[in-house]
């Protein structure tokens, strides 16, 4: 941009002179073109104030401050080493520093395999420590052990990175330019209903949406709905006995499930019916309007079921089944056949991808295409067409080999370059019940998604009311309450476990109010924004304080706390990078512990034991309670999580 808006001055003078000169045969044209060159150095100039003052309120990343620091102190110490191990992370313990940077170890074994030289980590880090440029947040480093550099930060520091926080609120990190992601999430099966096996991915994949959406990228929130291919023919055709008049009035299909059951179990018993199913396939495939109709209402039917469950867990997705890359399949086809990597095996036509053993199957023997077709035209139009810098598949661990053979795929054809373009599949594993096994009810069957997200809101207002809050809240209050503990127990519960693994689904843990639950954490975070409200302190009265306090840190749980609050973008950055949201509900159970040792430890508002008036309130440890309560709030909110302001 500062580039552009050099050539662009430059250019307006020209013409400027051009003009004083008389050169230009038309002084109009001229005057139009000097117009949109002025505008564009508007625009670009108010675009780059705008980055500017984004950038200066961006919350700092500590530790990649600390990394850049290091950075060039290990170039300057050792301006020869390519590539060196660059190791900088929180302290476990506040007697070694805020920070670690532990790179003298690796550096060392470099040297001795690359140059044989034997030289002592101690040795590195001192010249390293030597080398550490000027900067305004370490106070002071120490070697310690065999080659432990320990960080301690700067107090004026972290104290003016908090008041920045709190005037400007929490604003995303630094993260380069603005890309467009596309997450692929939830993504149920037509006339099947949302069992709970649909839970994971719809709830992994808002959360991950929420986070790109914080850090201002584009994103392309899709719902892959399973709603084209043969099944089709046996609704339809069942349809058309069950409800001759279809056309003309809407079918009451209430209980799509069991309509699915009925059809498939004709489909499976009765030949002729079998025969007509196949006919409605290649009728639906070819266009026919009433065929187009009977698709469009047994479509209709799902997705207002979807919907229900979406409004409840406050989903934001747009729908783009498989139907919408039918035209595209065509085409799939004939490139990779164009390109000499289609083999014909009994029929089918097959594409066998290097590094794996079984090849996709992009053509069945009758003609057909497979999943692997609309796979590979799905991964094409989000490439090429939607123009997606990261695209991110939120799907069970199942479906890994099949997701990583249609990526090389993509990668083989050239569509694009993983060096360019990041291709992931953020996978997860399966809900167990309780007893350790695949979740299911009684009678063997998937768990209905909209069952369990009932007897949540039956469990939520069983444990308010054991607790007596129906005493103290109004009937709003409490209804609020009831949602925001059952639907954020059932996020909370998934996201704070590692996606990658399976886990026990268990109403009883997620409720508890003790623990890295979300019935926790939001009754903490109820808690603290109580603190300043019980002292009589309104938002104005903080938002002056954070603009004339100066935040003091010097009892050994405020700096504690002001340190955890600010690791808030380093969290971020970390999950931007591996997809792991438990790391979020981690921190924020590590925050939520963190004030709480504070609490106990310092005096926000001090009473009068015998009158319980208030005497004093320290403004500078509000000011903390509320840059806590600020970094939990935008926590929840990345993760989908309601808090209320009574609990």
């Amino acid at each position: 941009q500062e580039n552009e808006i050099k050539l662009l001055s430059a250019e307006i003078e020209r013409l400027k002179n051009l003009g004083c000169l008389g050169v230009s045969p038309s002084l109009e044209g001229l005057r139009d073109e000097n117009a949109k060159l002025k505008y564009r150095l508007n625009f670009l100039k108010k675009s780059l104030q705008e980055e500017r003052s984004k950038s200066t309120k961006s919350m700092i990343n500590i530790n990649s401050c600390l990394q850049e620091i290091f950075g060039a102190a290990i170039q300057a110490a050792y301006p020869d080493l390519e590539n060196p191990p660059l190791v900088v992370t929180p302290s476990q313990q506040p007697k070694f520093g805020d920070y670690q940077c532990n790179s003298a170890m690796g550096i060392s074994q470099i040297l001795l395999k690359t140059r044989e030289q034997k030289v002592s980590p101690r040795e590195i880090a001192e010249r390293i420590v030597k080398n550490i440029p000027a900067n305004e947040c370490i106070e002071k480093v120490e070697i310690a052990g065999p080659g432990f550099i320990n960080v301690h930060l700067r107090r004026d520091f972290v104290s003016k990175q908090l008041s920045s926080l709190l005037i400007n609120g929490v604003q995303p990190p630094a993260i380069g330019k603005r890309k467009k992601v596309v997450v692929d999430f939830s993504s149920p099966n037509i006339a099947k209903e949302m069992h709970v096996g649909h839970l994971r991915s719809t709830i992994i994949g808002e959360s991950m949406c929420r986070l790109f959406e914080f850090v201002g990228y584009d994103v392309l929130r899709l719902n892959h709905l399973g709603d084209w291919g043969t099944q089709f023919g046996m609704l339809i055709a069942h349809l058309q006995d069950k409800f001759p008049d279809y056309l003309s009035v809407s079918p009451p299909i209430g209980d799509l499930q069991a309509f699915y059951k009925e059809s498939k179990q004709r489909f499976d018993t009765e030949e002729e019916f079998k025969k007509r199913a196949y006919q409605c396939v290649v009728l639906l495939q070819s266009k026919n309007p009433d065929f187009i109709k009977a698709w469009n209402l047994i479509c209709d039917v799902s997705r207002r079921e979807f919907q229900k469950i979406y409004n409840c867990l406050d989903i934001t997705i747009i729908e783009r089944g498989e139907s919408f890359y039918h035209e595209m399949m065509k085409d799939v086809v004939k490139e990779f056949e164009d390109k000499g990597f289609v083999q014909v095996d009994d029929g089918r036509k097959v594409v066998f991808v290097p590094g794996f053993t079984v090849p996709l199957t992009i053509m069945k023997s009758d003609g057909g295409y497979t999943y692997d077709t609309s796979d590979l035209a799905a991964l094409k139009h989000r490439l090429c067409e939607e123009k997606g810098d990261i695209l991110i598949y939120v799907v069970d661990s199942g479906q890994s080999v099949h997701l990583q053979t249609v990526f090389a795929a993509g990668q083989m054809i050239g569509w694009y370059d993983p060096k360019v373009t990041r291709v992931a599949h953020a996978a997860f594993g399966v809900v167990l019940g309780e007893d350790k096994k695949k979740f299911k009810t009684r009678s063997g069957d998937s768990v209905r998604l909209i069952d369990l997200l009932e007897e949540g809101l039956k469990r939520a207002m069983d444990k308010l009311k054991d607790k007596e809050r129906d005493k103290v809240l109004t009937p709003e209050e409490l209804k609020a309450a009831q949602t925001s503990v059952a639907f954020g127990c059932i996020k909370y519960a998934d996201l704070s476990h590692n996606r990658l693994n399976d886990y026990v689904f268990s109403f009883d843990k997620m409720l508890d109010d003790r623990g890295n639950t979300a019935a926790y954490l939001l009754y903490a975070f109820t808690r603290i924004r109580a603190i300043a409200r019980l002292a009589n302190i309104d938002e104005q009265m903080l938002r002056k304080a954070a603009r004339e306090e100066v935040l003091v840190l010097d009892h050994e749980k405020e700096w504690k706390l002001g340190k955890c609050i600010l690791r808030f973008p380093e969290i971020l950055q970390k999950i931007l990078e591996d997809l792991l949201l438990h790391t979020l509900c981690d921190y924020l159970y590590e925050l939520a512990t963190t004030f709480t040792e504070f609490y106990d430890s310092c005096y926000c508002v001090e009473k009068d034991r015998q009158t319980g008036q208030i005497v004093k309130v320290n403004m500078w440890r509000l000011l903390l309670c509320e840059a806590t309560a600020t970094v939990m709030a935008k926590g929840f909110d990345i993760l989908g999580i309601k808090p209320v302001q009574r609990m």
